[in-house]
């Protein structure tokens, strides 16, 4: 079980993303920079995203109830939810990319390198 635990660590050390990460100490200093303007209207657009989403469709369903017309709830509820979401999706696109693998780089690092120390030899 210890073998098979310690080959399935060494795999995962070897891919390329892993490796490289290890190689190049990937570390999280680029947050420390200051963003650019496609980042800042990324972190805008999620934001945006974050007030359209759930009030908006709470905001349906109340004027679906004061106007007694249910299908402003059961059209619009789900329309204006889908529109938060893609609003979402366009600023992961913008802010969220560059980010993301900073960041997997940096957490492949640390937890491969915390791994193989558990399968490296006990040192005499």
């Amino acid at each position: 079980m210890l073998e098979q635990l310690r080959k399935i660590i060494l795999q995962i050390a070897d891919i390329d993303f892993v490796r490289i990460a290890i190689e190049e100490r990937a570390n999280l200093s680029p947050f420390k920079e200051k963003p650019s303007l496609q980042v800042v209207a990324g972190v805008f657009l999620i934001c945006i995203s974050s007030l359209l989403g759930w009030p908006a469709v709470a905001v349906c369903g109340v004027m679906a109830v004061q106007l007694e017309e249910p299908l402003i709830a059961v059209i619009g509820g789900p329309l204006v939810y889908g529109f938060s979401h893609l609003v979402f999706l366009a600023g992961m696109y913008f802010s969220g990319a560059k980010y993301t693998v900073i960041f997997f780089r940096w957490f492949c690092r640390v937890t491969v390198e915390k791994m193989l120390v558990w399968v490296a030899p006990p040192e005499v």
